[in-house]
């Protein structure tokens, strides 16, 4: 018989208490949360903190990581069913460069097709970036630096801008609301972002999303990188060929966004149910089609085989409107699942794809909730040339 789970609580009982009291108490006047258990556990953690005399350096830490993590998903959450383009490259690329240029169309096609832009909020690649989406449809998620790093004037002031005081919370945010990472050539920064989120998708930390090195007409910047990756890391055993499907390099804006958006052209979001992969898809493959996939894929499977269905009871309601293809996948060859989703996206035309979501205007017109914009006086991460109301 296995053994039940000692819940998650305080060792004194009357605190306990008292925290489930504090819980059904804000409840009369936030409103019903489906959640408590989780919030009652975040309470426990923090009183926890008291019990093992964490010194204050690491509360301070804690705190502000804490805060800037809440007042970021606030300011996304009105927008979470807008697919969004993380944009990454150097703060100091001049607008002269043709990299600039490329930055800036390519954002301003995918604004086109109904995206928004997430990038640092800095000049250069940024800025281009920022300027081609236009100032609605950006957000910016500031790194509070003593150089290079003041809010560039497309997003400044607007309250999609997000200020940052740690690298951990913003690299997180990036992560959670991408549905696509773009990189224009930079610095160190640029590098960090790329190989962070490469591991992360390799290793399924994070959902598979199209990860594209975009150079300008000619350019060898990335083309070298990618040598060096498959001279250092591919020959050497130390990344697997199929790890090289998690990403492209172009020198190509038309294809660069060609990637992006042929990516959610059948296929929409993923998770797992226990240890089954779901894909979810607007167009399942039929029995002929499930038939190939299982004859091209079967190596990446556990047991049983690769099926069309609908939705799973577990995934309690989750985007009904889609098709599901399900898999034992074995979690280690995500490269495999890339190729498997670029078979589904081929189910439908080539010149279809799709921008996702209902009515994007309508939403990216909405005014975030009361308050949003002050919020950053109390975390006491707001730029120097803010000033509270």
């Amino acid at each position: 018989m296995a053994q039940e789970r000692r819940r998650y609580e305080l060792r004194e009982p009357k605190l306990n208490r008292q925290i489930e009291g504090l819980l059904a108490d804000a409840e009369k006047v936030y409103g019903p949360c489906e959640d408590g258990e989780v919030l009652r556990q975040i309470l426990v953690t923090g009183l926890r903190l008291l019990s093992d005399r964490t010194p204050r350096a690491d509360l301070k830490l804690i705190n502000s990581a804490l805060k800037e993590l809440r007042h970021a998903i606030f300011t996304f959450a009105p927008y979470e069913h807008v697919r969004k383009v993380a944009i990454f490259g150097s703060a100091r690329t001049p607008r002269a460069a043709p990299e600039w240029r490329c930055a800036h169309e390519f954002a301003e096609r995918l604004a086109q097709a109904g995206w928004m832009v997430i990038t640092g909020a800095g000049d250069g690649i940024m800025g281009a970036a920022q300027g081609g989406a236009g100032r609605e449809k950006s957000f910016g998620v500031n790194i509070r630096l003593p150089f290079e790093q003041a809010a560039n004037q497309v997003i400044a002031g607007d309250k999609k801008l997000v200020n940052f005081r740690y690298f951990f919370t913003r690299k997180l945010m990036f992560v959670k609301e991408s549905h696509a990472i773009a990189l224009f050539p930079g610095g160190f920064g640029t590098h960090d972002e790329g190989y962070e989120a490469l591991t992360l998708v390799q290793t399924g930390k994070s959902e598979l999303i199209p990860i594209v090195f975009v150079d300008a007409p000619g350019g060898t910047y990335w083309s070298a990188w990618e040598r060096y990756v498959r001279e250092h890391l591919h020959s050497r055993g130390l990344i697997s060929a199929d790890d090289l499907a998690l990403f492209k390099v172009t020198d190509s804006v038309e294809e660069a966004v060609h990637e992006v958006l042929r990516f959610y052209a059948n296929y929409h979001s993923s998770r797992y149910v226990r240890e089954l992969l779901v894909l979810r898809v607007q167009h399942p493959p039929d029995a002929s089609r499930l038939r190939e996939l299982n004859r091209e894929f079967g190596d990446i499977l556990v047991s049983g085989a690769i099926e069309a269905r609908g939705p799973l009871p577990e995934e309690r309601g989750e985007c009904p409107e889609f098709a599901r293809v399900t898999l034992h996948f074995n979690r280690r060859d995500v490269g495999r699942v890339r190729m498997l989703v670029d078979r589904l996206n081929a189910l439908v035309p080539a010149a279809m794809p799709s921008a996702r979501g209902a009515s994007p205007h309508e939403i990216i017109a909405q005014r975030l909730p009361p308050g949003a914009e002050r919020e950053e006086e109390d975390l006491g991460i707001a730029p120097p040339d803010r000033k509270g109301p």
